[in-house]
């Protein structure tokens, strides 16, 4: 049985793989800047009760595996993420705002798949499988 999160009337297994970039892929996350980025992520999902199960902070991108719980949105969470330690490393590292002007340290956007102990198609079998009507991507019961 796998390890569920338990809230005050929830039971949850949120697991996302979430990927972003440096702004024009600059190499800029290494030595003491990597590691402080890897303090700050591991700080905020800290704060928000989300579960950091592996990460790698690479020189031009940060990869995470998370669980996540079912108050957090995947945009806020990365908006927290981003917003904070581009604010916090520009702050901290002077030549790190002369390479990145006008405060953007990270591109636009992110990659976010979520992640599961069984595929799409054990889901589908599973509700295919509830009751038989005449609709069959989208059944109504009753």
């Amino acid at each position: 049985m796998p390890d569920y999160r338990h809230g005050a009337h929830t039971v949850f297994e949120i697991h996302l793989h979430l990927v972003w970039i440096t702004k024009y892929r600059r190499p800029a996350l290494s030595g003491e800047v990597a590691t402080r980025a890897r303090d700050l992520i591991r700080d905020i999902c800290g704060q928000h009760e989300v579960k950091i199960m592996k990460g790698h902070v690479a020189k031009d991108h940060v990869h995470l595996f998370v669980s996540i719980p079912p108050q957090v949105t995947i945009g806020r969470l990365l908006q927290w993420l981003k917003g904070k330690t581009a604010h916090h490393l520009m702050a901290e590292f002077p030549h790190i705002k002369k390479q990145f002007w006008g405060r953007h340290l990270w591109a636009r956007g992110y990659f976010c798949c979520s992640s599961g102990n069984v595929t799409d198609e054990v889901i589908a079998k599973y509700i295919a499988e509830q009751n038989i009507d005449q609709d069959e991507d989208f059944r109504v019961d009753g």
